[in-house]
């Protein structure tokens, strides 16, 4: 396979709009997280499920940790390409592709297992609530 700045092209859409979700759920899980830490301390309201939600949103945390990781170091091998490009090192420049490409699939991977514990999460909510069909 031939490689040069169009294949390298074709991820920088794709980094930055995987970050953009990935940063948008941090951002919900962090707003959650400071709501329950209030309710808990203010209000001294402890819901049932306490316990498997703090394990639950632990777990969420790490892997949102290492799914924002693992895209950022494929961000950086991604524009690293481009720079051996630059210098017309085409052997790197396949080897750093190669690894941009695994750790932005090492990334999927984490978020999938982040959106299994999200739902697991969901569960608990439910838990509590009686269905009626």
């Amino acid at each position: 396979m031939n490689i040069d700045y169009t294949v390298t092209a074709l991820m920088f859409p794709a980094i930055p709009l995987l970050m953009s979700v990935y940063s948008n759920r941090f951002h919900t899980l962090s707003s959650l997280i400071r709501k329950l830490h209030d309710e808990h301390i203010f209000e001294k309201h402890i819901p049932p499920e306490w316990k498997n939600q703090l394990l639950n949103l632990h777990g969420r945390v790490e892997l949102l940790k290492y799914t924002i990781g693992f895209a950022s170091f494929g961000f950086l091998f991604n524009m690293l390409t481009v720079f051996t490009l630059y210098f017309n090192r085409i052997f790197e420049a396949r080897l750093l592709f190669g690894t941009c490409c695994l750790l932005m699939i090492v990334s999927i991977i984490f978020f999938i297992r982040e959106i299994q514990l999200s739902t697991k999460a969901l569960k608990f909510h439910l838990s509590d609530m009686e269905i009626d069909l």
